[in-house]
C-alpha cells in the first residue's frame, strides 16, 4: 500500500495526510453514530420482545390449545382419519420435549420461582411486566458517553481495552434505563485518565478508513437483521406508542380468542 506524500501544498493548503486524517476523524464520528442508534434500537427491540411475550404469550398459547381441542372434538364427531392425524399433529406441537434449561425459562431463575409464575400456578392475577424502556436522560447520557468513551477512538490495545469494559458498563446501564448509574458512569469517565493521542502516519491512516468501512457494513447488515425481525417489524409500526400496539393485538387475539372458543363449544354440543 503506498501513501502520499505529507508535504506541504501551495496557498496553505491542508496537507495530504491532513485531508486524510480529517477523513478518518469523520468516518469515526459517523460510525458512532450509527453505532449509537444502532444499539438503541436494539435494546427497544429486545425490550418489546419481553413485553410482548409476556403479554401475549398467554393468549397465543390459549389460541393454540384451542385450536387443538377444536381439531380433537371434529375429530371424535367424524371418526375421519385425515381429521385424527391433524389433531394429533396440533397436539404434539403442544407438548414438545424440552431439555433442561428450556423448560425452565421464564419459569424460574437461581432464587426460585419468578413472581409471574407463582401467580399464574396458584391462580392469583399476574401483575403488569415490568416496563423497561430508557427515559430521555438515559438517552442522553447514553450518547454523550458512547461517543467519549468509544473504543474505535482509541489509538492503543491497553487504550481499547479499557474503553470496551466501560462501554460494556454503559450498555448494560442504558438497557435497565437506569439513569442514576449512567450519572456515576459519566463523573467515572471524567475523573478517568484522558486517552493518549499521537499524530497518524499515512498508511495507518488508510488502514484505519478500510477498517471503518468494514465495520460499517457489518453493522448495516446487523441492522437489517434487528428491522426484518418480526419484533423489530411490529415495533416500526408504532415507534412512539409501542404499548398500544401490544393493545391492539391483545384485543385482535381476544377477539380469535372468543371466536375459537364459540367454535368449539359449538361441536361438543353436537
Amino acid at each position: 500500500m503506498t501513501t502520499p506524500e505529507a508535504e506541504p501544498e501551495q496557498g496553505g493548503a491542508p496537507r495530504p495526510e491532513e485531508r486524510l486524517e480529517q477523513a478518518v476523524r469523520a468516518a469515526e464520528q459517523a460510525l458512532i453514530e450509527y453505532e449509537i442508534a444502532l444499539e438503541t434500537f436494539r435494546v427497544e427491540v429486545e425490550n418489546f420482545s419481553r413485553l410482548h411475550e409476556q403479554r401475549l404469550g398467554p393468549v397465543y398459547a390459549r389460541l393454540e390449545e384451542l385450536e387443538a381441542q377444536i381439531l380433537e372434538a371434529r375429530a371424535a364427531r367424524t371418526g375421519d382419519a385425515g381429521d385424527r392425524s391433524r389433531a394429533d399433529e396440533a397436539r404434539a406441537r403442544l407438548m414438545p420435549i424440552p431439555g433442561v434449561e428450556e423448560l425452565l425459562h421464564g419459569w424460574m431463575d437461581g432464587d426460585g420461582l419468578f413472581p409471574e409464575a407463582t401467580a399464574m400456578l396458584t391462580d392469583q392475577a399476574v401483575r403488569p411486566p415490568l416496563r423497561v424502556r430508557p427515559g430521555e436522560e438515559a438517552r442522553k447520557l447514553y450518547r454523550e458517553l458512547v461517543r467519549k468513551a468509544h473504543p474505535d477512538l482509541a489509538q492503543e490495545d491497553a487504550e481499547r481495552a479499557r474503553r470496551e469494559e466501560f462501554v460494556t458498563r454503559v450498555n448494560a446501564a442504558y438497557a435497565r434505563g437506569d439513569a442514576g448509574l449512567l450519572r456515576e458512569l459519566a463523573e467515572e469517565w471524567a475523573a478517568g485518565p484522558a486517552p493518549q493521542r499521537r499524530p497518524s502516519r499515512g498508511e495507518e491512516l488508510y488502514v484505519r478508513l478500510e477498517w471503518l468501512d468494514r465495520r460499517k457494513e457489518m453493522l448495516t447488515l446487523l441492522a437489517k437483521e434487528l428491522e426484518e425481525s418480526a419484533i423489530g417489524a411490529m415495533l416500526r409500526l408504532a415507534p412512539d406508542d409501542p404499548d398500544r400496539l401490544l393493545e391492539e393485538i391483545a384485543e385482535q387475539l381476544a377477539a380469535q380468542v372468543g371466536e375459537r372458543e364459540a367454535e368449539l363449544a359449538g361441536l361438543l354440543a353436537q
